[in-house]
């Protein structure tokens, strides 16, 4: 397992093949790396589908209001929905979408990300200084690797559970 070096800022995502841990970038993007924490400690990201994963591009997750659903048709609402909180303001910088960062999801609104993430693939720096860059994934991107394609996929891979290390 990685050495962790800071586990406030260190969550882990338990995936169906292990677990991911991701360095959280507080100095970067400290809004969205204090709204995963807070999510992740009130068990809002548990059971929640990863609702759109395209093959050499992203997986896509983090929607707590449709994506902890069983039902088809709460599966196929998935990626539209937010947690209670309010939207927040965009934290660009000039960290590249490198293979394995963890970046905020939103509408076309800049100032429209609240709970949904993506995990990069690949080296998709077409995204850069469009969407907040907020972790990386230390180990574990094997794991991201399996997580079963589609858009949203018939069966979808689900985060059974996301905590903090510090709580761990």
């Amino acid at each position: 397992m990685a050495e962790i070096k800071d586990p406030e800022n260190t969550i882990l995502i338990e995936l169906k093949d292990g677990t991911v841990t991701v360095e959280l970038l507080a100095d970067i993007a400290p809004a969205h790396t204090t709204r995963m924490k807070e999510l992740a400690r009130a068990g809002e990201y548990d059971n929640v589908a990863f609702h759109r994963v395209i093959d050499g591009f992203m997986a896509q997750t983090g929607d707590v209001q449709h994506g902890d659903m069983e039902d088809d048709f709460n599966i196929s609402r998935a990626g539209t929905g937010a947690s209670s909180m309010d939207d927040l303001p965009a934290e660009f910088s000039k960290l590249p979408h490198d293979r394995g960062t963890l970046a905020a999801a939103r509408s076309s609104n800049p100032n429209s990300a609240n709970s949904q993430f993506f995990i990069n693939f690949s080296d998709n720096h077409f995204l850069n200084g469009q969407y907040t860059v907020y972790g990386r994934v230390l180990e574990g991107m094997d794991h991201v690797d399996a997580i079963v394609r589609g858009e949203p996929p018939t069966e979808p891979d689900r985060m059974i559970s996301v905590k903090v290390a510090a709580d761990a």
